[in-house]
């Protein structure tokens, strides 16, 4: 159901900071050229967290509109309040949606039994797939694989995206959880050799500015063909590394914008414009990675 090369797109803003939807059109036509296999709308990388509830709904469902259904799309639906999450899922029930992804509770760190009963709570409350997110570098909890195992056998959480760049955690999910269970990596850098773990693909923010070569690498990847997709890698590692010189998504957000992908590169406070320094740092990462347009 959800594997490749899937995409956390950035929701473009216009100078006044207020959703951009041309330029989010011009987006998802972009990654269906590029053979992206998957949108995920308002994920974190997307400001989830600084846009309105109704906005929030509206990214989704206009991501959903200019799709036309030739790509699925995935909407975000975490909240550090379990009410938010499953209000979320319930909105977007009957949408289209192809699934839900749901990031761990961030600033409460609940204990795992809490982190249980939250995602069961929104799985119960949809009848959805459901895509967990475990990112403690962001969150301050990690999603334990025995808790994990637990959710699994709720029928339909089918995935976990895992941003812990932990690949001994690919092996020890598929033994508690079965081969069935999707694995999906949420760190760019270790995200092939997640793959080549037994991983079935990539939430990628390099995704956004290389969306063309992510979509080759994992397609090459998920055939068995590594060689050729290490070549690629390796010319993307500067961007996997350097679109978080600063805190995602402000690097992919300024890479976006100096390609012409978006309008502006604005962004909502707290998050502020790319330092000048690290500017120089994604241009050089962009021209290593030979993704200038």
């Amino acid at each position: 159901m959800f594997s490749g090369s899937m995409v956390a797109l950035v929701t473009p803003l216009d100078e006044a900071g207020e959703v951009d939807y041309a330029s989010l059109a011009s987006l998802v036509e972009y990654h269906i050229a590029a053979g992206t296999d998957a949108i995920v709308a308002v994920g974190t990388t997307g400001e989830s967290a600084t846009l309105t509830v109704d906005e929030h709904v509206k990214v989704v469902m206009k991501t959903l509109e200019y799709a036309k259904g030739r790509i699925p799309v995935v909407a975000g639906t975490g909240a550090n309040a379990t009410h938010e999450a499953i209000t979320f899922s319930k909105l977007f029930n009957g949408s289209g949606v192809a699934g839900c992804l749901t990031v761990t509770p961030y600033y409460n760190k609940p204990t795992q039994e809490g982190l249980y009963q939250h995602f069961k709570a929104i799985a119960e409350s949809s009848e959805l797939p459901q895509i967990l997110y475990n990112v403690p570098s962001r969150t301050g909890v990690d999603l334990l694989p025995e808790t994990v195992a637990r959710l699994a056998e709720i029928e339909n959480i089918v995935a976990i995206k895992d941003a812990t760049a932990d690949l001994s955690r690919v092996q020890k999910t598929r033994e508690l959880c079965g081969e069935d269970f999707i694995q999906l990596s949420g760190d760019d850098a270790t995200g092939l050799d997640f793959v080549a773990a037994g991983g079935h693909g990539v939430i990628s923010v390099t995704a956004n500015v290389a969306a063309a070569e992510m979509a080759t690498m994992y397609k090459l990847a998920l055939s068995g063909q590594f060689d050729a997709a290490k070549e690629i890698n390796e010319r993307l590692m500067p961007l996997h590394k350097e679109l978080f010189v600063e805190s995602n998504p402000i690097p992919v957000k300024w890479a976006a914008y100096q390609l012409g992908l978006i309008e502006h590169g604005t962004l909502r406070l707290p998050l502020t414009e790319l330092s000048e320094p690290a500017q120089q740092v994604v241009t050089e990462a962009l021209k290593d990675a030979n993704v200038l347009l």
